[in-house]
């Protein structure tokens, strides 16, 4: 598990290995997202922007507008959750990325998602 914070919108995210959709040289991976705003202000979610890293380096980038179909609006206080899914070409590697927040009096950030694992069990023993 991996978490991060940026100007109170705080991005946990869990992974996990999916050998039943895995194989023939793919390994599949769920992962799931929360996304809680800790700051004074309502904050909403606006684009997407990940980075996948396989295991043998390659790295492909994603952008697009929110995430799963939506844009949460987050209240202080709020949280919204969703999960998602990743093929590798390799038994293991990592995501990480950002997301573009906007704030009700017109600012905008991006929102750090740390770096987590994408890893089939025992592939690194």
């Amino acid at each position: 598990m991996s978490s991060s914070t940026t100007q109170g919108i705080k991005v946990t995210v869990k992974s996990r290995f999916l050998p039943e959709q895995s194989g023939g040289g793919r390994w599949a991976f769920s992962y799931t997202v929360k996304i809680e705003n800790n700051g004074p202000v309502p904050a909403q979610l606006r684009t997407r922007h990940w980075i996948i890293t396989h295991g043998d380096g390659r790295r492909e980038e994603v952008r697009g507008e929110g995430v799963v179909g939506q844009q949460p609006r987050l209240e202080p206080g709020g949280k919204f959750e969703y999960s998602s899914g990743c093929v590798l070409q390799t038994p293991h590697g990592s995501m990480h990325g950002t997301y573009r927040m906007h704030l009700d009096d017109g600012r905008s950030f991006d929102a750090e998602i740390a770096p987590f694992s994408l890893m089939q069990p025992g592939a690194l023993n």
